[in-house]
């Protein structure tokens, strides 16, 4: 099992306010359909569980965490 870094993105219910960018890391935050987009390098596991603890404390529901490859190649949309 890999324990290094890795890209991930997080998707939650609700809207969170840019300001609290900085309690995130450096994760990118986006907005799109009513949800929070978190994109971003996670140091390790202990740093994800750490982050998700976090976004726990806001109370947002959490609809999802995919962990990125960023070694496949990108397909490009039809």
């Amino acid at each position: 099992m890999d324990h290094e870094s890795a890209w991930y993105e997080i998707r939650l219910e609700g809207r969170i306010d840019p300001r609290w960018a900085a309690w995130f890391d450096g994760m990118t935050l986006t907005h799109a359909d009513g949800t929070t987009v978190l994109h971003g390098r996670v140091a390790d596991q202990a740093a994800l569980h750490g982050l998700l603890q976090r976004l726990r404390d806001l109370g947002l529901p959490l609809l999802s965490v995919d962990r990125i490859d960023t070694n496949q190649p990108q397909r490009k949309p039809l």
